[in-house]
């Protein structure tokens, strides 16, 4: 794994606090209906993405996730301002504005979705890695998926087959606790997910998922064991979410001492303190990137106001492949 060094910690609390700042706007936006539909945020599981792309290889390695994805493009490398135009609809988006919240795209990024089926993804994140492997490619997938996904029947099928042709797989589980408003508890039998992984003989474990190096320490293990050909691995990533399941989750099902409780461990903070305990940036540097990111989360604003809205033969253009468009009447 690379060595994580004072740059990273900056670079991870830059990037931590940027994703944060990101969707603490899509919050303010959705509130006045310039995002519409749903919206599904990420705060407090900034963590398992930091340690992801830290051991991944850019250049190759893919990522799959569920619908709560504005930030994997983003930290993968996709423009900020088209993830948000995507969000308001525009045409400058990463889909011209016809996919939405749950729906962000970045093939040129190596990102696939954003996809609003539960537990959709998994065994398209199987499919990619198996394209990898025909191809001869030494590229790894990170397929991603909440709790709730977890009790999918597809996810047994993927992991039956994953094993069976050892694909380049990283299955990553985001236990922040609840699927939608069900508590693990409430589930299934068992609380550790990453057991569903034994029955397949598939290496799987669980990690500490508030801390970005245990992150990148277990994603770098699974990396170098998918690229010496020996399979996948499935990993749960015990995190939380500091929001509701999406902006319209009044949240009845959790105590505001539980989530008060868990920001103690915030992530952003955690990295922060790092930071701050070994002289790594002083208190006006720290301020600057603070600064830089709300200058930097304004301009993705400014860019998804004033973009245009897609004309009416985008929507056309985009499903029918025939220009004369002979099914509609």
């Amino acid at each position: 794994m690379k060595k994580i060094t004072k740059q990273t910690y900056l670079d991870w609390y830059k990037d931590m606090l940027f994703w944060r700042k990101f969707e603490d706007k899509l919050a303010s936006v959705y509130i006045q209906q310039k995002v519409r539909g749903f919206l599904h945020l990420y705060n407090g599981q900034e963590a398992i993405l930091a340690g992801a792309l830290h051991a991944m290889d850019l250049s190759k390695d893919k990522m799959i996730t569920a619908y709560r994805n504005h930030v994997q493009p983003i930290g993968m490398g996709e423009d900020p301002k088209k993830v948000m135009a995507e969000l308001f609809g525009k045409v400058t988006g990463t889909s011209k504005g016809m996919g939405g919240s749950m729906h962000i795209f970045s093939k040129e990024f190596g990102f696939y979705g954003g996809h609003g089926i539960v537990g959709g993804q998994i065994p398209l994140g199987a499919g990619i890695a198996f394209g990898d492997k025909y191809k001869g490619s030494d590229a790894v997938t990170l397929t991603c998926f909440g709790d709730g996904a977890a009790r999918q029947g597809s996810l047994h099928e993927a992991f039956n087959m994953a094993m069976l042709w050892k694909l380049p797989v990283i299955f990553i589980v985001e236990n922040n606790g609840y699927a939608m408003g069900t508590s693990v508890e409430r589930s299934a039998n068992h609380t550790d997910i990453w057991k569903l992984g034994l029955g397949y003989e598939m290496p799987c474990g669980p990690v500490d998922a508030m801390n970005p190096i245990k992150v990148a320490e277990a994603i770098d293990e699974a990396i170098q064991r998918a690229r010496r050909g020996d399979g996948p691995t499935f990993l749960e990533m015990k995190t939380y979410r500091y929001r509701g399941h999406s902006m319209s989750d009044a949240q009845h099902y959790r105590t505001k001492d539980e989530v008060e409780e868990y920001k103690k461990i915030d992530p952003i903070t955690q990295v922060l303190n790092v930071i701050k305990e070994n002289d790594y940036a002083t208190e006006e540097e720290i301020a600057a990137i603070v600064k830089d990111v709300k200058q930097r989360v304004n301009e993705c604003e400014k860019f998804a106001e004033e973009s245009p809205y897609p004309e009416i033969q985008q929507m056309y253009d985009m499903v029918y492949e025939q220009e004369d468009y002979p099914f509609i009447s």
